[in-house]
């Protein structure tokens, strides 16, 4: 078995008062006999209980730390779940949504905003193919921060680029978008950034809610643009 990098971190969290093999176990929906395992080192942790037993501790996701197989960690990372997809125009049910084990991103906190939320959007078609000074392309994996978290710390703006949500059929159906927000009096509107112009922007009126049953809400600050170059 190979040795597992994680297994000290995990020690000494489960040291700490409060915490037990059993609480952890419970956490992440094992049986406690694989926590001992892994204590014992004839298991290695999987990269989503990781990320779970980070949020059972209260602490961020581990990183590997630089010395060749010393178990330390350096530069705090936390785990960024991967939500969805976000493609204009495209409303998908939302039943049919998030069935697959999400993949995760492990990224330092937010300069700005350490405590808040981070999640990920993989970016489909080319609505803000203009954007600029960067544009944000099919294939992109973008970074926002929960709205929620951070809206009464932060002020709207014209040239803001979001994630927004619509949804309708009394909420069955949703949309993800990324926009870039102008603000006028009487309404905000959410403007694609494109050479193609079958895509729209969004109108809504200070009642937040749009025309024929659509609801509109900004659901993520978009913070960071992440992309792979393939190897071949």
């Amino acid at each position: 078995m190979s040795r597992d990098p994680y297994k000290n971190w995990l020690v000494e969290n489960l040291n700490r008062p409060g915490f037990s093999q059993t609480g952890l176990a419970t956490a992440l929906g094992l049986h406690p006999s694989a926590i001992n395992k892994v204590v014992k080192g004839k298991r290695l942790l999987k990269s989503q209980e990781i990320a779970d037993a980070a949020s059972y501790f209260g602490v961020a996701l581990p990183s590997i730390g630089a010395a060749a197989g010393d178990g330390l960690f350096q530069d705090k990372l936390v785990g960024v779940i991967i939500a969805g997809q976000a493609e204009a125009g495209a409303f998908r049910e939302v039943d049919d949504l998030n069935q697959s084990e999400p993949e995760m991103l492990s990224l330092p906190p937010d300069i700005d905003f350490p405590n808040a939320r981070q999640f990920a959007v993989t970016v489909s078609g080319d609505s803000m193919n203009q954007l600029k000074p960067r544009p944000i392309l099919s294939g992109d994996r973008v970074v926002c921060l929960a709205f929620e978290d951070i809206e009464k710390n932060i002020s709207l703006r014209d040239g803001m680029v979001v994630l927004v949500e619509r949804t309708r059929d009394g909420g069955h159906t949703r949309e993800w978008s990324i926009k870039q927000l102008e603000l006028y009096d009487g309404r905000t509107e959410f403007h694609p950034r494109t050479s193609n112009n079958r895509h729209k922007p969004i109108v809504v009126k200070r009642d937040t809610s749009a025309d024929e049953g659509l609801s509109v809400e900004i659901i993520g600050i978009v913070r960071r643009i992440i992309n792979d170059i393939p190897l071949f």
